[in-house]
């Protein structure tokens, strides 16, 4: 999903809208689309927080600001709404916080379908806030078009993909039409842009459908539980396992008949003793010829073995006289220094304060929220990885206490989970190109009482989290000290 901002925010819940969406990233490896940031639909005076048009289905983004957190809110479409038991209002006892904007979306859903009849039906969503653990809708809400959330990647993308459920995509120039009409202001976006959000080229194009990878692994429910049984067989043949020995035993016997007519026959040509008395003692005799071949054999091959042995370590023994003059202190300098100068650091912008919420986005922001911080400092630097540009950002959160520190850090640890926004871009002072952290790599420590995270994307992208470029340049980032 591509995030295109339009116009200010007009909520205090919008930022978490804005990080909720600009989390998905862009493309349509998750569910595509375009999300506009703060528009008028059809030139209502009113801002809503985001207009979504994905390839399957349209969504109208409205935030609703609560008094307070909450960990559990009632949100009946038509009834009062409570929060952790004590009920909710609107602006002049109107039913509930959300009517005015439920109003709002019924009447533009009947403008965009008069507009263009052909398009998937609006779907609404009320993303409420500051913070709510918990939303409660009855059963009967949520078999329609509108849901209540508090806005995290996770719910975000749940509701995008229940909501956007049209049987075939839209083609890029409906898209087209759709933003065009709904916010008149809207930049024209080209057809690769829209292709690569997932709209079809052609409006009775088919296109392929990005699912849930979970729904692949359905057929292995029933291919268990032949696996089971195959386990159980295998489990019962080691009780037949001691009856094979004696099997070779029996084969071994009837060659052991034959072998002494053949050597009783080798065994007179030394032997002068008379002929009776061989009959008696020939029985253990083979026994003897026979293993006499087989231990010379087995002393062959440990002559054999020795031998390789000592002409190993003959071979290896020139190595040292070669290895004598290469380990000179010449060679051992620039291997050491090529980390150092491959991997450097520049300082943009650094500042500290304790407004810790406001300068995170996504579940961290909810995170802090709930649980203050002595103080958050920031830092911004321009990194050069082997020749590379990159852009790194850096936080270091404090806490009253160890324990409050480290269950930040989980927090922050789990992916989508939000973070910490990038001072140098929010005070300007990239030089150049502004970097931008979608696709980043990510590092986090704790020590003691704080926690630091760390962002470390290319300038220009794209990024992945997994590059061993970042991700070398994200570790060696959590020693970097941040000098006001």
């Amino acid at each position: 999903m591509r995030l295109v901002r339009l116009a200010p925010q007009p909520s205090r819940v919008a930022e978490d809208i804005r990080a909720a969406l600009a989390s998905l990233g862009r493309g349509s490896t998750v569910v595509g689309g375009i999300a506009l940031a703060g528009i008028k639909p059809f030139g209502d005076e009113r801002v809503v927080d985001a207009f979504v048009v994905l390839p399957r289905g349209i969504l109208m983004i409205i935030g609703v600001d609560l008094p307070d957190p909450a960990l559990k809110l009632e949100a009946p479409l038509e009834g009062a709404w409570q929060a952790d038991g004590w009920p909710l209002v609107g602006a002049e006892n109107e039913v509930n916080p959300a009517t005015r904007a439920l109003a709002m979306a019924k009447a533009v859903a009947v403008q965009l379908a008069e507009a263009h009849p052909d398009v998937p039906p609006l779907s609404t969503v009320i993303a409420v806030g500051p913070y709510v653990e918990a939303v409660d809708q009855p059963a009967a809400d949520l078999a329609g078009r509108t849901r209540v959330l508090h806005p995290t990647p996770t719910s975000m993308h749940a509701a995008t993909v229940s909501l956007a459920d049209s049987p075939r995509a839209m083609s890029a120039q409906q898209a087209r039409d759709v933003l065009k009409t709904v916010a008149a202001n809207t930049p024209r976006l080209p057809d690769e842009l829209l292709l690569g959000e997932g709209f079809a080229e052609h409006a009775d194009e088919p296109t392929v459908v990005h699912l849930n990878p979970l729904i692949s692994l359905s057929p292995t429910v029933p291919a268990e539980h032949p696996g089971k049984q195959r386990v159980s067989v295998a489990a019962a043949p080691p009780l037949p396992a001691p009856q094979s020995p004696p099997k070779p035993q029996v084969r071994v016997q009837p060659q052991v008949q034959p072998q002494p007519q053949v050597r009783q026959e080798v065994r007179p040509q030394p032997a002068a003793t008379p002929p009776v008395a061989p009959p008696p003692a020939a029985k253990p005799r083979p026994s003897l010829v026979r293993w006499l071949p087989i231990g010379a054999i087995g002393m062959l091959a440990v002559l054999l073995i020795a031998a390789i042995l000592v002409a190993s370590g003959d071979n290896e023994t020139p190595p040292p006289p070669k290895a004598s003059p290469s380990p000179t202190k010449t060679v051992a300098p620039p291997s050491s220094s090529r980390p150092i100068e491959s991997l450097q650091f520049t300082p943009q912008d650094a500042a500290a304060d304790q407004k810790c919420a406001s300068h995170a986005f996504g579940d961290v922001q909810a995170s802090l929220g709930r649980t203050s911080c002595t103080a958050v400092k920031r830092g911004s630097f321009a990194a050069n990885i082997d020749g590379r540009q990159a852009a790194a950002t850096v936080g270091i959160i404090e806490f009253p206490d160890a324990q409050q520190a480290a269950d930040f850090k989980a927090v922050a640890d789990t992916p989508g989970g939000g973070g910490i926004l990038d001072l140098a871009t929010e005070t300007g002072k990239w030089t150049g190109e502004v970097p931008k952290f979608d696709g980043a790599a990510y590092a986090s420590s704790l020590n003691g009482t704080s926690v630091r995270l760390v962002l470390v994307a290319w300038l220009p992208g794209p990024s992945t989290p997994d590059d061993p470029g970042l991700q070398r340049a994200a570790k060696a980032a959590l020693d970097l000290p941040i000098n006001l």
